[in-house]
């Protein structure tokens, strides 16, 4: 953030929202200063010390972290945890959820994280107003000046949120000029949150100020239908009106007809919106009607739009957006793969010179971007958006031709179910957009080519064999392709798990070593196996997927109990790397 000149009592620093504080000299002199400086020392410790943590006689639950508060301080420096408080209660230590607090405040869906809930509550104790943290308050954009990226915004919209629900008046009335610089300063996008805030918070000056930024922009009429609360877009329509902008929403004939367009789309039927263009003359690109699936329709939806083969994928809408950089803003890989499949470019830029990966990256905050996933766990969406756009830039090496089906079916069967345990999220993304789900398309199928006889496979339908060879093919390419770490993962496990041959070569401590890493590669499925099978149990994957789950157990036991030939890993004389 920007410097810039507060009241007389508050600051804003470059990186942070802090209070002014006295300097060393005028704090030696007056001994009120000092004995103010010494107290709210003291009861940060309340905070920080883990000494004084078994003092806290109340919890409130922020992301699913439990924070112990002092009832009895929170209660003096805020009216509305006195109220809270007040009430009788029969725990001795009661808990509280932050979504809860925010609700009993008239400010239902408000979301406060942890680090803007940590901020104001370490305000509450010590009357100061620590820097905001970078990893939250800053977006990864290494050009960035982070004066009104969207994670700033974001930060202090929080923040705003907290310190409204909390009656805190005078860190509203700073976050309220701190999130004015932004309305003049940020993307008009970035400013719709501000808005929302505004009017959920009932701060008149911040509402006009937004409305007005908003009505004066670029922004569509479906986006303004869509984005701005309902209460608020009558306001915005009128001043438009004012100041000759624009057209009154759905107002003209080949508007009402885009209108009906895009509500089939969001009743997920595109039958119905091939239809309605027939019927119209209107186009897909006319309607922007790709534009629009990718910012607000459901995987599925989106590749049936994408499969008519009809929508230009880097046409601009009026504000100079593509497709993908549409989907950049948001923020979902599912999304931007079948984009990037289909040809959608990286190279185009906006009309301020922006391309889809510098859109995700001032959306994204250091925090999530540098989160360490544990295997079995899914990804950071963020993340992953960067480095499929990053990587988009890369050559890629398409699959190298393979002849023998069997034992490629094999192998690919084992390489997916992999693929689903240790890396579940991406194996998703990849499996939808190739139509590999475990669907009826594989019941009745044996769990792997090795489970059946000569006789039973040539009874196969070689043409039901051949859809599911090129699904899981393509799950596999897609994977290599948008998740490549995952995949070298995949290929480095499949790699180090030896077979009893191997296991017996060598000396005695070569084997214990290869026996140890065995035992370390096996533990790792087993839990990733454990996981995922508690997680399908509350699903709605069909029965197919729990079978297919069990055999892959089987597959790295039978793999690792009996000698295998190298044909195991290699077809002809090329060995398998996916």
């Amino acid at each position: 953030m920007v410097a810039e000149a507060m009241e007389s009592e508050y600051e804003i620093s470059s990186s942070s929202l802090s209070f002014a504080s006295p300097n060393d000299a005028d704090t030696e002199a007056n001994p009120d200063h000092r004995s103010l400086s010494k107290l709210s020392s003291s009861l940060e410790k309340l905070l920080l010390g883990p000494t004084f943590s078994s003092y806290a006689d109340a919890e409130i639950v922020v992301d699913d972290v439990a924070i112990g508060v002092n009832r009895c301080l929170l209660a003096v420096r805020s009216d509305y945890f006195h109220s809270l408080f007040s009430k009788p209660c029969d725990e001795q230590k009661p808990r509280y959820r932050m979504l809860d607090l925010m609700a009993m405040a008239d400010l239902p869906g408000a979301y406060v994280g942890l680090e803007a809930f940590n901020l104001v509550l370490n305000y509450l104790y010590t009357g100061r107003l620590k820097p905001a943290p970078a990893d939250v308050s800053t977006c990864v954009d290494g050009q960035c000046l982070h004066r009104a990226c969207r994670p700033a915004v974001d930060y202090v919209v929080q923040l705003m949120y907290a310190s409204t629900a909390f009656q805190i008046k005078e860190l509203v009335l700073l976050l309220q000029r701190r999130l004015l610089y932004f309305v003049e300063n940020a993307l008009v996008e970035d400013v719709i949150p501000i808005l929302v805030v505004a009017s959920t918070c009932k701060s008149e000056e911040l509402l006009s100020d937004c409305i007005k930024r908003i009505s004066m922009s670029d922004l569509d009429s479906v986006t303004l239908k869509k984005e701005i609360p309902p209460e608020v877009l009558p306001q915005i329509k009128q001043l438009q009106h004012n100041y000759g902008l624009g057209v009154a929403l759905d107002s003209t004939d080949n508007e009402k007809r885009v209108a009906k367009i895009l509500k089939a789309l969001d009743s997920d039927d595109v039958e119905l919106m091939e239809l309605l263009l027939k019927e119209s003359n209107i186009t897909l690109d006319d309607a922007f009607a790709l534009h629009y699936a990718a910012a607000y329709s459901d995987l599925k939806t989106l590749m049936k739009v994408l499969d008519l083969k009809s929508a230009d994928l880097n046409q601009k809408n009026s504000r100079g957006l593509t497709v993908l950089h549409v989907a950049a803003r948001r923020r979902d890989p599912a999304i931007l793969v079948p984009l990037l499949a289909n040809g959608a470019s990286i190279l185009e830029t906006t009309s301020d010179g922006r391309t889809a990966l510098e859109i995700c990256r001032r959306l994204t905050r250091p925090k999530d971007y540098n989160e360490n996933v544990e295997r079995g766990k899914e990804s950071n969406k963020d993340k992953l958006c960067i480095d499929l756009l990053e990587r988009q830039m890369e050559q890629w090496v398409p699959w190298e031709a393979m002849t023998d089906n069997l034992y490629m079916l094999d192998y690919l069967e084992s390489r997916v179910r992999m693929a689903r345990m240790l890396f579940p999220y991406e194996a998703k993304i990849a499996m939808e957009i190739a139509g590999a789900e475990w669907t009826p398309l594989y019941k009745g199928l044996p769990a792997t080519v090795k489970d059946v006889g000569s006789n039973e496979t040539s009874s196969m339908s070689a043409e039901t064999l051949q859809k599911k060879l090129l699904a899981l093919r393509k799950t596999v390419e897609i994977g290599q392709r948008y998740f490549p770490n995952c995949s070298e993962e995949i290929v480095k496990f499949i790699d180090d798990m030896p077979d009893a041959f191997y296991l017996e070569k060598g000396s005695e401590e070569e084997q214990n070593l290869k026996k140890t890493r065995f035992m370390e590669l096996r533990d790792d499925v087993q839990k990733a196996f454990h996981k995922d099978m508690n997680t399908l149990s509350a699903s709605s994957l069909p029965a197919s997927a729990s079978s297919g789950f069990s055999s892959t157990t089987t597959i790295i036991t039978r793999s690792t109990t009996s000698s295998s030939s190298p044909r195991d890993r290699r077809v002809g004389s090329k060995r398998i790397r996916t």
